[in-house]
């Protein structure tokens, strides 16, 4: 079946951490990013929670674009083959809130080639996060 015109053929992205860590997990992405739950699910099913991200892309990179971006924002090729990349309006201010809710810092915020200002982080099961702002307008 082929998407009307003007209809995108994916409209959402979900992605689904499986944690043993359940509530540090969810604090870590609640609170600490400040996103308010679209979803909670019963907890007869199990604890779940889904949360809004807004806009969504995708990014596939090959080894050696992936220790480019980690060389850029850490210095050396550290993280896994998923990644997680969140802009935020403060940097700063996610920083703290997140270091708040058990961030392990990778790296303090660096200045990319393009001028954006990005941070790596490791959320509590691990997953490295990098959290940038983009470049102020001129």
């Amino acid at each position: 079946m082929s998407s009307q015109i003007g209809e995108p053929p994916v409209l959402e992205l979900r992605v689904a951490l499986t944690s043993d860590s359940f509530q540090a997990l969810a604090d870590f992405y609640r609170e600490g990013l400040g996103l308010s739950p679209s979803q909670i699910w019963p907890e007869e099913q199990g604890r779940a929670l889904v949360l809004d991200l807004g806009h969504a892309t995708l990014e596939v990179f090959d080894e050696k674009q992936a220790e480019t971006v980690d060389t850029m924002e850490v210095g050396t090729r550290v993280s896994g083959s998923v990644r997680f990349a969140l802009r935020v309006p403060d940097l700063d201010a996610a920083m703290r809130r997140l270091e708040a809710h058990g961030a392990k810092i990778v790296h303090k915020p660096v200045q990319t080639p393009w001028g954006d200002r990005a941070a790596r982080v490791q959320d509590p099961d691990g997953m490295q996060v990098t959290i940038f702002e983009h470049a102020a307008e001129p």
